[in-house]
């Protein structure tokens, strides 16, 4: 049973490590806006 208890602790800490690395990029880094262009062939218009 120890060995059980174990797993699920090394288990929390690395969840509890990827939601705090998850949490700090969604929060701490902004995003720069830039202008996309995208081009459409024509042939994606037609109907068929």
């Amino acid at each position: 049973m120890p060995s059980l208890f174990r797993f699920l602790t090394v288990i929390a800490v690395i969840v509890g490590v990827v939601y705090g690395v998850i949490f700090a990029l969604a929060n701490f880094v902004s995003p720069k806006p830039r202008e996309m262009t995208v081009t459409i062939p024509p042939d994606k218009f037609l109907k068929r």
